[in-house]
């Protein structure tokens, strides 16, 4: 039996964020309802190259929603609003990411759908939150790695800012909203009642910064752009061989007289780098010697050489080479499943392997209004009503 089964999870979320939430919540067993608007669904159904398949599916689209049964509704009618209402009474997590007020001025908000259902687990997914000055902003993943300091501390020390190369804010926020979910589960528990979970791709950010905004908190010199390099541990980063590019962590001072040993340095007991602090004080230096002996040998016999000792080094590896590697197979990171329009969808799997539990992946991402009558027909809806709904009569 999966975790969540028994549960279900009305998703009226779009792009990111919300669906790899309420993906993730369908994997751990949870009936999964997205609805989506008519016409052109969610947003990430355009949004491409890539599109794949016979029906011209997004990859951005595919990426986010398998486990899940799609509908489509007009939030904007009155008849789309009565369907969410009679979702609502039988769910027990609902995952938005309107803008703040926007659920309220439908008649939808958290006060009017808790009357609704007392159990009812209500997350709000949003770029700067409820509450605060920027609550009004519209808020994207690219916003909210600038305004969370992330691209601050993101690209090489005399080069521009970067954003990292996946949407982080997104994942980060979805991420967070999955925990609040669980964690309103467990109090549902004994309460019995849901509550209002406000998550921000702002606040996310703000998660990460741990050692970061302790330098802030404790007026201690703040950590800046250093490309690969970590601000504390020397060496660790990437470095170059003769035909390419490795990282390195030497992250003990063990692994340190190893390492020495390993690059024929006779260093390792040198006043200016026997400790990780004097390394750290001396890493221009550091880096010289060790770029002087890198750049002598390829990279694999390197990796084959730190491997025998037991030092953290590594490829920087491309997408596909982190999918053609058979580890990939071997720890169930890649999902297939049937889908209608592209033949075989392809997804990365559930990342927690649970022994008396498992996560498990259920369906494809759905066609837009692949379900709408299905669910409507649950809901009580007569024929003639869910013909109303399919012909697009929403008004």
């Amino acid at each position: 039996m999966r975790p969540l089964e028994g549960l279900r999870v009305l998703d009226l979320s779009r792009i990111l964020a919300g669906p790899y939430c309420t993906q993730y919540l369908g994997e751990m067993g949870a009936d999964v309802i997205k609805v989506e608007p008519p016409g052109h669904g969610d947003d990430t159904r355009m949004w491409g190259p890539p599109f794949v398949g016979e029906t011209g599916e997004a990859v951005y689209f595919l990426a986010a929603n398998r486990n899940k049964r799609g509908i489509v509704l007009d939030l904007k009618s009155e008849r789309g609003r009565d369907a969410v209402r009679r979702l609502v009474a039988g769910s027990d997590v609902l995952v938005e990411n309107f803008r703040p007020g926007t659920l309220e001025k439908w008649g939808l908000g958290y006060a009017e759908l808790s009357e609704l259902n007392p159990r009812l687990i209500h997350v709000s997914i949003t770029g700067f939150g409820q509450t605060g000055r920027y609550r009004d902003r519209p808020g994207y993943d690219l916003v909210a790695q600038a305004m969370g300091g992330v691209m601050g501390l993101t690209g090489e020390p005399d080069g521009a800012p970067a954003k990292v190369g996946l949407p982080v804010a997104d994942l980060n926020a979805g991420t967070w909203a999955i925990i609040g979910v669980l964690m309103a589960l467990q109090a549902r528990h004994t309460t019995g009642r849901g509550q209002y979970l406000d998550v921000s791709l702002l606040d996310s950010q703000l998660a990460w910064h741990v050692y970061a905004a302790g330098a802030y908190f404790y007026d201690a010199p703040r950590p800046e752009r250093m490309g690969s390099a970590h601000p504390s541990i020397v060496p660790y980063q990437a470095y170059g061989a003769s035909d390419g590019w490795i990282i390195i962590a030497v992250g003990s001072e063990k692994l340190w007289h190893r390492f020495c040993d390993v690059l024929g340095l006779t260093i390792a007991d040198d006043p200016r780098f026997r400790t990780n602090a004097s390394r750290a004080a001396h890493r221009e230096q550091l880096n010289k010697m060790i770029d002087a002996v890198l750049c002598r040998k390829p990279a694999a016999e390197w990796l084959d050489l730190f491997e025998a000792a037991s030092i953290p080094a590594s490829p920087i590896a491309t997408i596909d080479e982190v999918y053609t590697d058979p580890w990939a197979a071997e720890r169930d990171q890649i999902v297939e499943l049937p889908h209608a329009g592209v033949g075989t969808y392809r997804g990365t799997g559930f990342p927690v392997k649970a022994s008396g539990t498992p996560a498990a992946p259920t369906s494809a991402p759905p066609l837009l209004g692949e379900h709408t009558a299905e669910v409507l027909a649950e809901l009580g809806y007569s024929a003639e009503e869910i013909a109303e709904f399919t012909a697009g009569d929403q008004g």
